[in-house]
Parts: structure tokens; sequence; C-alpha cells
């Protein structure tokens, strides 16, 4: 899968990643492939809730399921990357960028709304992870690191799409794709006020 154009219209994206992450996370190979095994722990752990919460929506079952499996094996493969180079799994960090997108959701309120919101953070999380393994994938110097992280932003780009057609499944388009731009305006915000930090996927 070919990634050529800009962020904005890949993904929907509204501000790119700081051109200096790339260079602080080259620096700091230990701490990022952690938090990188985390999120993808968390991606996995994730899928399995939304599975445990929405279990009579057949298709959220269904599609979420084999995407418990990847997560679950991308955390397998960071791991060994870490472990391969000599590296070990640190402790598990706060994840400032996630817990402001949580801020955004609604609580409360109608099933639908909120069912809304949980599908398009995952979305965001999805394609904002995509555009940092794309960076990752273009600036590292280390060339099996790059090829490595273009695996990751390839297996990405689909799965951010993927929760936007689960909501579109059970929510009128138009609602959806209204609120995704709600949540782009925001995404852009938190991206713009969070310290640019090396350690860290988001």
């Amino acid at each position: 899968m070919e990634l050529s154009q800009d962020t904005k219209n890949i993904l929907g994206l509204q501000l790119p990643t700081d051109p200096r992450w790339v260079d602080l996370a080259s620096i700091s190979l230990e701490a990022i492939l952690t938090d990188h095994a985390y999120c993808e722990q968390k991606a996995a752990t994730t899928c399995i809730s939304l599975i445990q919460r929405y279990s009579e929506r057949e298709k959220v079952v269904t599609e979420l399921a084999p995407i418990v499996t990847e997560e679950w094996g991308h955390f397998r493969l960071v791991l060994n990357e870490l472990h391969k180079r000599g590296l070990k799994l640190g402790k598990q960090r706060k994840d400032a960028y996630v817990n402001k997108l949580i801020e955004f959701q609604r609580q409360g309120g109608k099933l639908e709304d909120r069912f809304l919101d949980q599908m398009l953070t995952m979305a965001l999380i999805e394609a904002r992870s995509c555009e940092r393994f794309k960076r990752l994938s273009e600036g590292l110097e280390d060339e099996y690191l790059r090829n490595f992280y273009r695996r990751f932003m390839e297996s990405e780009a689909g799965h951010y799409t993927l929760f936007i057609d689960l909501a579109e499944s059970y929510i009128d388009k138009e609602i959806v794709r209204k609120r995704w731009q709600e949540w782009l305006d925001y995404e852009a915000k938190v991206m713009n006020e969070l310290e640019v930090r090396g350690d860290r996927i988001h």
C-alpha cells in the first residue's frame, strides 16, 4: 500500500506530526519500542472490550475478532524486536494523547452516541498511529527499522477505515461524517498542545 499523498488526504488528519519527533524517537529506541508494544497491547484489549460491550452487534464481533489477533501479534513482533536488540520492555506510561481523546467522548445519553464516539476514537488512534509509523518508515537511519515500520503503517492504514465503517453500519452516514469532522478538528488541537516527545508513539 503506497501512502504517497499528504497526510490530510490519506487519513483526514488536520495536523501532521512535528518533524522533530522522528529525530527524538531515533535516539530513544528502547523507549519508543516499549511504548509501541503497549500501544499494540492496548489496541487488542480495547477490541476485546468492544466485542464484549456490543456482543449483540454481529458485525462488530466478526470484524474485530481478527483485529484482536493481529494487534496481539504486533505486540509480539515489537517485543521480539526489543529482545533482538538487547533492549527491555519498560514500564507502561500514561498515554496523554489517548486520555485527551477520551475526554471528548460523549458520556451518558444515548447508546448510539457513545458507540459512535468509541468507534471514532479508535479510528483516530489508528490513523495517527499509521501517520507516525509512516514518519518512522521514512525518517529513521536504521534501514531494517524503516522497513519494520512500513509494515506496521500498511496494517494500520486499513484499521482506521474499519472503525468508521463499523460506525456507518449502525448509524446514518451523514451523522457519522459530521461527528468525524468534529473529532478531526479536536484531535488537531490536542496535537498542537501536546509536548513533542520521542519516547511516545502518540
